[in-house]
């Protein structure tokens, strides 16, 4: 058994446990904030036999896409004036773990 970890947007992670679900993967999800943009993420927990694991990632590369998105950024001038100015930054897309699991059980 294998124990798969995706860490997605908040925007795909409707989209993405609705194939999961439809390709008969059981996923717990965990509302999470990212650290850098504090942004929303979900944390998608998906306990699976070792060779559906390739299956499970590819279901979810196809939902997860990268996008470019302007947030808002500050910017000192130098004479104690800020100012804030947009900044592109790229969202979206996955990040996976997979980590061995030694025992599982449903009760």
């Amino acid at each position: 058994m294998k124990l798969v970890t995706a860490i997605v947007n908040k925007e795909d992670s409707k989209t993405v446990c609705n194939e999961l679900l439809k390709a008969k993967f059981y996923v717990t999800r965990l509302a999470t904030t990212g650290g850098f943009l504090m942004a929303g993420n979900m944390t998608l927990m998906i306990c699976t036999e070792d060779e559906r694991v390739d299956e499970c990632i590819d279901c979810i590369s196809r939902c997860c896409k990268q996008r470019t998105e302007l947030v808002p950024g500050t910017a000192t001038l130098g004479v104690g004036l800020e100012t804030t100015m947009p900044i592109q930054v790229t969202v979206g897309g996955a990040t996976v773990f997979v980590t061995n699991v030694e025992r599982f059980e449903k009760l």
